[in-house]
Formats: structure tokens, sequence, C-alpha cells
């Protein structure tokens, strides 16, 4: 299987640079898998595709201001510095840009109040850095850091929450799961309402995740690494739903990789927490997950690699080709998808 076989032209008009508001009036293409028929809808209307028993699945994590912009303290030169993952309390995994200046015990400043040292440097260039700083982190984070859009989103965000689900609760990702950023609180209360069991679930994005792959070969592609936690409650609650019948509808990618990552081969999820490199490709037999809401993303991504395992490579190029035919908006801030 050939990463080639997962592209696609997308000229840039379509590419959303802006969210939609309100956020649940995103269009939402509905694809039958059963019947491979297609519907045009908004995310408003996601309500009438659910069912009392079912289990909608989220991702709570909640996106870093993760881009830092400073300075080198013996050089003064600009320096970008962007969180990927903590590994403890003030040391972090970050890409330094440009890297050539981010060497190995070189000290960098953001503003006056946020200092940090290069401590190593990793195989694929990424930097381990120890921060140190007066205060509360994350509070000269908030004030300091701002939002690492992807690079193809070039206007301006007015808003940071923006680029927050409204459901967002524990800080840790580098990108944000971006399929639930069209729900809104009242959505939610509605999907509730019909009998729906909302769980959450987490993993926390990686920036990796939207890279495209690298090999020719899709077999030879190595995922990056995620921390993802189900509790013991969410377990329980969407193991119930699966024994009486209701399905499990997952909320993103990430939402479907962390239940494919923690779920037996009998189809039971269990409680637990730790690092996922799972990578979802044609051929891969889903253990958990029923149907999905997702994005449109992009070509030769792990992404699209992923959806093309719940249908097929074909049926989802086709439905990419009918999006574009309609006008829908793709990637981050663009329209979405609801795969039964």
């Amino acid at each position: 299987m050939k990463t080639s076989d997962f592209y696609f032209d997308l000229p840039k008009e379509y590419i959303a640079q802006t969210p939609v508001e309100p956020r649940d009036h995103a269009k939402l293409m509905v694809y039958h898998r059963d019947t491979k028929t297609v519907e045009h809808k908004h995310f408003y209307d996601l309500p009438d595709y659910l069912n009392a028993g079912d289990c909608l699945v989220l991702n709570e994590t909640r996106v870093l201001p993760a881009r830092l912009f400073g300075v080198r303290e013996d050089t003064n030169s600009f320096i970008e510095f962007l969180l990927l993952k903590r590994i403890d309390t003030d040391t972090w995994e970050i890409l330094a840009r440009p890297g050539k200046k981010a060497k190995i015990g070189k000290r960098f400043k953001f503003g006056e109040e946020l200092f940090a040292e290069v401590i190593d440097v990793l195989d694929d260039g990424n930097r381990i850095i120890k921060f140190s700083y007066d205060g509360v982190f994350e509070e000269i984070l908030d004030r300091l850091g701002t939002m690492p859009l992807p690079p193809y989103i070039t206007e301006k965000l007015e808003n940071k929450e923006r680029y927050q689900t409204v459901y967002s609760k524990q800080t840790g990702s580098a990108a944000a799961p971006t399929a639930g950023l069209h729900f809104t609180t009242e959505l939610l209360e509605s999907i509730k309402q019909k009998g729906v069991d909302v769980v959450p679930v987490l993993l926390h994005v990686g920036l990796g995740t939207f890279r495209p792959v690298q090999v020719d070969d899709v077999t030879n592609h190595k995922m990056h690494s995620e921390y993802y936690s189900v509790s013991d409650d969410a377990a329980e609650r969407i193991n119930s739903a699966r024994q009486n019948g209701g399905r499990i509808i997952c909320v993103g990618t990430t939402s479907c990789r962390t239940l494919e990552s923690t779920t037996t081969s009998e189809g039971v999820i269990q409680a637990n927490s730790g690092d996922t490199e799972i990578f979802i490709y044609p051929g891969y037999k889903f253990k958990a997950v029923d149907c999905l809401i997702t994005n449109f993303h992009l070509p030769e991504s792990t992404l699209l690699m992923l959806v093309s395992a719940l249908c097929s490579k074909e049926e989802i190029m086709a439905l990419y080709e009918e999006a574009k035919k309609e006008n829908y908006r793709f990637f981050s801030f663009g329209d979405a998808m609801l795969i039964l």
C-alpha cells in the first residue's frame, strides 16, 4: 500500500482559514456505509442520527498556547519554541526554529519572566529544554504563548478559545482535536436529552498527527507517541452501551485511537493510561468503534488513512471529491463528516 494512494489535489481556496460561527453551523456530510449513500446537512442536525442508548465519546484534552517567541540570551537573536510534550514539571520536548541556534547549553528568554536552557538534542532534531521562572508556569504560558495553529492557516485567530472544544478540560495538547470544535454546549445538551451517553476520554494530541507520511510504503511508517487515558467510569459506561446494543460513536480520530488502544480483541474497553503509537490504516479491524465524526484531512496523512480503514480508500476518496464539488471547507476549521 503506497502513501501516494492517499494523495488528492486540493486547491488552497478549499482550506478553511477561519471557524464558522456559531460552531454548529458548519456543514456535515453524512455517509451511510450500509447503503453507500450521502446526505448534506449541518452539524446542528447531528442529533437526528443518534439514538437513545448510543455512546458518544469525546476527547477532553485542552490545547496549550504552545508557541513561544523569544531570543537567545547571548546574541539576542530570534527563536521560536513549540512545546510538544511535558516530560516533568519544568522539562519539555520542543521543536525549535531555527534549530541551529538551539544547541545544548544555550539559554533563551521569553519576555522578562520565562527562561529556558537546552539540555539535549534528540535524533529527530527536537530539543529537550528546562524552563525556569517565578510564579505559576501555566499562568505565564497563558500570557506569553500563542495557539499553535497549523501552517496552512494564515489568518489571525482573534479568540484563542475558538481553537478549544467547549468541553476541553485537561491541558496538554499541541493541536486541537478538531472534530470536536463543531460542538456547542447546547448541542451536547440536546444529544444527552435524546438518551445518548456522552463519555469523555483523553488523548493529548501531538503535532505528528498532522504530518504527512514520509515513506513510500505505508506499512513502514512509525507513529509518534501520544499520552492517553480511559477512566474506570468511562470504560464501564462505554462497555455498558455496547452490551445494551448501543453504538460507540467517536468524535475525532483521537477518541478513536484512544479506544482502539485500550480495547481487547473481544471488544471490551479497559480502563488504562499510557502512551500509544497505534497506526490505523486500511486492513485494520476495528474492535471498539462503530461510527466516527471527523473533519476532512490532509492528503497522505495518517488521519486520512485511519478514516479510509473505516470505509475503504476508494469510498473516502470519492467522498472527498464530493466534498470539493459541494464546496466543503477542509482541515482544522473546516466542515465535518459523519460515518455511520
